[in-house]
């Protein structure tokens, strides 16, 4: 008997979703930063053993949208309510569950299985937490509560063997030695602005799109060429920094994770360009990815 099936991950923003499908999946396939909205494309991550194989995905955190990409990260979050054979939705100890009462309403009308996984419970006590099981099983009557600590693995082991008892009998939809949907060129793209998000303050990693231009590999280099998009001539400057520096920092720690990510040496060049307002133009979200059909 073979399982497989789709395990979409969604709730808010920050509450440690891409951290647990990194934990789930055993590859670093999320961007886990400590900043919110880090999360831009439903990403999958495959976990195959000889009789399953769990797809999983992480959706961007579920808010009230602002502009255009914002749009489009909500429709990625939403899609995932329509192709979930178990769905989790993640939250934690400081967000109550009136945040989001319209994707909530939604998530409760769902006829799968659906485990609410509360997160970051290392930061609180048995009574508090307590409290909280009980709130979410009065808004997701339907739900199974599984407290957890992804920081500290804590259930991670739980969640997944659950999964796997409700996981559909089905053959493979991907070939077993895949572990993604994504090319080799989304992982470029989301390690360099991991690091932007990590060294820059403010509204400048949101204001940026990473795209690789070239990427050439051989059997023991791989050369790329990327260009990071800003919306405006001050936030260029800010990326590129006094003489350079800034983004030779962001250059050389993306080129030694992509070394580790891939097993090869890197060659890297990152040029930074304008594109005005790129965030609500259709034209540019379109072409970095982000409409869906």
């Amino acid at each position: 008997m073979h399982k497989a099936g789709f395990v979409n991950i969604v709730g808010n923003p920050n509450v440690g979703k891409s951290t647990l499908m990194n934990l789930l999946v055993g590859e670093k396939i999320s961007i886990a930063t400590f900043k919110a909205q880090t999360t831009r494309h439903r990403i999958m991550g495959i976990l195959n053993t000889d009789d399953m194989q769990i797809c999983f995905s992480d959706t961007p955190g579920v808010l009230k949208p602002n502009y255009k990409l914002q749009e489009s990260m909500l429709q990625f979050s939403e899609s995932a309510l329509q192709d979930a054979d178990v769905l989790l939705y993640v939250t934690d100890m400081v967000e109550t569950p009136d945040k989001n009462a319209d994707f909530l309403s939604r998530v409760a009308k769902l006829d799968v299985p659906v485990l609410v996984l509360i997160n970051k419970i290392d930061l609180t006590d048995q009574s508090k937490l307590a409290v909280c099981v009980e709130q979410w099983h009065e808004v997701l009557p339907k739900a199974e509560i599984i407290p957890i600590s992804a920081l500290h693995r804590f259930n991670v082991d739980v969640v997944l063997a659950r999964i796997k008892q409700l996981l559909p009998e089905s053959p493979a939809y991907f070939d077993k030695d895949q572990w993604t949907d994504k090319p080799a060129r989304f992982f470029v793209t989301e390690i360099i602005r991991e690091k932007i998000l990590l060294y820059y303050d403010k509204e400048i990693p949101y204001s940026t799109e990473v795209v690789v231009e070239a990427f050439k590999e051989n059997d023991t280099l791989i050369r790329i060429s990327a260009v990071v998009y800003v919306e405006r001539e001050s936030q260029k400057g800010i990326i590129i920094g006094h003489q350079g520096v800034a983004l030779k920092r962001v250059s050389s720690e993306a080129r030694k994770s992509l070394e580790k990510f891939f097993g090869k040496k890197i060659f890297l060049e990152i040029f930074v360009k304008v594109d005005k307002d790129w965030r609500s133009s259709d034209r540019s979200l379109k072409a970095f990815g982000y409409h869906q059909d």
